[in-house]
């Protein structure tokens, strides 16, 4: 059995997920298309990239992270859909979603998360100290983009962004010692706001991974405020690094947090981080484990 994974180099999780499954399975693995008995289309807006005689010889996974319907290209979708044995999605609501559009096969299983590289790390007062905050200071953190690409000015809203500053605005009133903890690409909407509102926050935009670890320990509290989501992956990395989470409903968030964890726009001052049980299932899906879940997908795919 060989595997290829198709390409997407956009700086995204999903290339480090491609990479580690490449790294963990040198024996299936294979980067040349002719040679591989499953083409896993890992994005699946790439997929027309593949030759067409490739996509009917041989079977075909493809892996969808979340559906946002006001704005899905269902003509496309069923052009893909005819070349597809098998999805995958990484959350059980995004399965749920895409049952309405095939009927073929669905496993969901969430990404695997690295505990190489995301990991707690105790002492949070030196850690505090090194990264350039005071110790006094409630972090919360924020990981995700929340600005369109088109403009680089108008709110990512699927992610959440304008909920997110409604929350910060609220509970800086209690914590004057608040600052916002950004990272990743396309932040433009939130700083833009923070500078407006004189909202303390700190932007860290593109740290390598050891870095990002770094910054999740010093987080007193990380926000996911999405309206849709596939994972998202931050949930994990919370998770595995036990870093103080609260989420909306979206995603993974079901499967791995505390039901007080979640919240939505009326229920936000009753929520609680619960990073003891988030740690506690995500350990589920640590390497190797985690890995070794998608190569059982895959097996059964190819005997299928």
């Amino acid at each position: 059995m060989k595997i290829f994974l198709s390409k997407i180099n956009e700086s995204w999780i999903v290339d480090r997920v491609r990479q580690e499954w490449y790294n963990s399975n040198k024996n299936i693995g294979t980067q040349r298309i002719s040679k591989a008995d499953i083409i896993w289309i890992i994005s699946p807006w790439l997929w027309k990239k593949i030759p067409k005689k490739h996509l009917i010889e041989k079977r075909v996974l493809c892996s969808y992270y979340h559906f946002d319907f006001d704005n899905f290209d269902y003509e496309e979708f069923k052009d893909l859909d005819q070349y597809v044995d098998q999805y995958h999605v990484i959350s059980e609501k995004t399965k749920k979603d895409l049952e309405t559009l095939t009927s073929k096969k669905i496993i969901s299983i969430p990404f695997w998360v690295n505990q190489e590289i995301f990991y707690e790390i105790k002492d949070k007062k030196t850690l505090k100290k090194e990264m350039g905050f005071n110790d006094n200071e409630f972090l919360i953190g924020s990981f995700q983009r929340d600005t369109e690409g088109s403009d680089l000015i108008s709110p990512k809203l699927i992610k959440g962004p304008d909920t997110f500053l409604r929350l910060i605005k609220e509970i800086i009133k209690d914590k004057e010692n608040l600052k916002v903890v950004l990272s990743g690409k396309r932040r433009g909407y939130l700083i833009n706001n923070f500078e407006k509102e004189g909202i303390p926050y700190e932007y860290f935009e593109m740290v390598n991974l050891e870095e990002l670890n770094k910054l999740y320990n010093v987080l007193d509290l990380y926000l996911v405020t999405s309206r849709i989501e596939g994972g998202p992956q931050a949930i994990l990395e919370c998770g595995i690094s036990k870093t103080p989470i609260l989420s909306t409903d979206v995603g993974v968030a079901s499967e791995i947090l505390d039901p007080a964890s979640i919240f939505n726009e009326n229920n936000f001052t009753k929520a609680k981080a619960n990073p003891d049980l988030a740690y506690k299932n995500s350990l589920e899906f640590i390497m190797p484990k985690g890995i070794q879940k998608f190569n059982l997908m895959l097996k059964e795919l190819y005997e299928s």
